[in-house]
């Protein structure tokens, strides 16, 4: 009997987590900093979309047209059902990489996503997908990828494996992949309370150990229980990727495209040494430890000129997705966490605390009395971005014309959201991604989709959704009891929603 899986856990999902990282839209502000020409992005692929819920925020908010293949037929199920949701929604399969990359009816693709793929799966498999993206990725095209890398991860490989080995031979007959996990995180445990010679020359095992407690057991099982785990090296992962005629374009973590955060001056007067980019950036992964890439790649990279530079960032758009007043002046990098420049980013962040939809070009032009670049412009919205505060944004008659399938998608999410709060996101039109949205939230939303227009009578509703399904709330650990407890906390809860976070999602379209 074949092994449909090929060694990958399978009998738990996944989480139904939104992962902005295989949005094209992000693509544009980090091409620019490393100064290459940018793709025209109309057809896309997620190669492994787990529950498929950021290929279907991806598909109905924007005009991009999608498709997508992962093996595991419960969450292709689950993504093809929110993909029915919208007109023309992406085109989303059940089969394993081999069968859909050798299919024949596939358009070639402007963009390639891989997030949480390559690390976990075959040289068999990671030969497919090189082969798949060499045959089908457009010329000027991007390949977004991310898997765990060497240093960061050189000291939990063995501990992986000695974790893996516990579940494969220790773990009872018929124990499920949840009960595996428990039992090697236990028996690892047990094994460093001795004191081994291991773990005194590794410290930081113990804390990763104690992480690894907190998380998801499902989660926990993909990331380090499949047959298949290797942190790879970036000189690793540049041979494999060459096969497919791609350039390292430059890294899709937006904080790590502004050095100061990253590396120290030392450092970077070293680095910048280098003529080789491959080692230049296994060089820049051991002085921040790196354990986890995030990359963009290019078939066929080309550099703009600074004309074109200025140009093209002039005309991209943004918008602030956080409250002004709740945006902290700090960055965090390897380096730990820094000052934002005050000269800088206040001014920046009073701009465009209105929550509106504004060209980079507009920006310089309301900031130039203040004496503030293009090029400082630029970098602040990196990092604004990279903190969650800021969003790409699209064309406005592209938001109206994706508003009206947004909106299917988000009601379908929302009466999801009255059984379970899986899915903590809805889709925005405004910038073609996903925004955090949670259960309470959405069943607020919900409540004035039917015409409910007071704090009070959303948190009613909301009430009754959980009475109807036997929950009750927790708050701090301890759990209400009784009608007037559960809702009065989520009383409190709507009217901190229609104070803070509604404005915020009126701005972006959600509602």
């Amino acid at each position: 009997m074949t092994d449909w899986t090929s060694g990958y856990v399978a009998d738990i999902g996944y989480t139904y987590g939104y992962y902005d990282w295989v949005n094209p839209l992000r693509v544009k502000l980090a091409l620019l900093k490393a100064g290459l020409v940018l793709p025209n992005t109309a057809t896309a692929c997620e190669l492994g979309f787990g529950q498929g819920v950021s290929v279907n925020i991806h598909g109905a908010s924007s005009p991009i047209r999608w498709y997508g293949t992962d093996f595991n037929p419960a969450q292709a199920s689950y993504a093809q059902e929110l993909a029915a949701c919208v007109e023309d929604g992406p085109r989303l399969y059940d089969q394993s990489f081999a069968e859909f990359c050798g299919r024949d009816d596939l358009p070639d693709f402007d963009f390639i996503a891989l997030h949480g793929i390559w690390s976990w799966i075959s040289d068999e498999n990671r030969a497919v997908i090189v082969d798949f993206v060499r045959r089908k990725l457009k010329t000027g095209g991007v390949l977004y990828i991310s898997y765990n890398t060497q240093p960061g991860f050189a000291s939990m490989v063995p501990v992986r494996n000695l974790m893996t080995q516990h579940a494969s031979v220790m773990a009872p007959a018929g124990a499920g992949a949840v009960a595996k996990v428990d039992g090697a995180i236990a028996f690892t445990n047990r094994l460093m309370a001795t004191n081994p010679l291991f773990a005194r020359l590794n410290p930081q095992i113990a804390e990763r150990l104690k992480k690894m407690e907190s998380h998801d057991r499902h989660y926990l099982a993909h990331e380090y229980f499949n047959r298949d785990w290797l942190p790879m090296s970036f000189a690793d992962m540049a041979g494999w990727l060459s096969e497919a005629k791609l350039d390292f374009a430059c890294s899709a973590a937006y904080s790590e495209l502004v050095p100061a955060l990253q590396i120290t001056p030392e450092q970077h007067a070293f680095i910048s040494e280098i003529p080789d980019e491959v080692l230049r950036e296994s060089v820049f992964d051991f002085m921040i430890c790196q354990q986890f890439r995030r990359d963009y790649w290019v078939k066929g990279k080309r550099r703009l000129q600074a004309i074109e530079y200025a140009e093209q960032l002039r005309a991209h758009r943004v918008i602030l997705c956080e409250r002004a007043d709740a945006i902290k002046l700090t960055a965090t990098g390897a380096l730990g966490e820094g000052t934002l420049n005050a000269s800088i980013y206040p001014p920046l962040i009073n701009l465009l605390s209105d929550h509106a939809v504004r060209s980079i070009g507009d920006i310089e032009a309301a900031l130039r009395g203040q004496g503030i670049t293009l090029a400082q412009i630029h970098e602040a919205c990196l990092l604004l971005a990279d903190k969650g505060a800021l969003a790409n944004a699209q064309d406005p008659s592209v938001a109206a014309a994706r508003r009206p399938q947004t909106e299917l998608l988000n009601q379908r999410l929302r009466r999801q959201a009255r059984g379970d709060g899986e899915v903590s996101g809805l889709a925005s039109p405004v910038t073609g991604a996903g925004v955090a949205v949670n259960r309470f939230q959405q069943l607020f939303i919900s409540a004035m989709a039917e015409g409910r227009q007071q704090p009070s009578e959303w948190a009613y509703h909301a009430w009754q959704v959980l009475k109807a399904s036997q929950q009750t709330i927790t708050k701090q650990g301890v759990t209400l009891v009784g009608d007037e407890e559960n809702l009065a906390e989520l009383s409190s809860q709507a009217s901190e929603f229609r104070d803070q976070r509604l404005p915020l999602l009126r701005a972006l379209g959600v509602v």
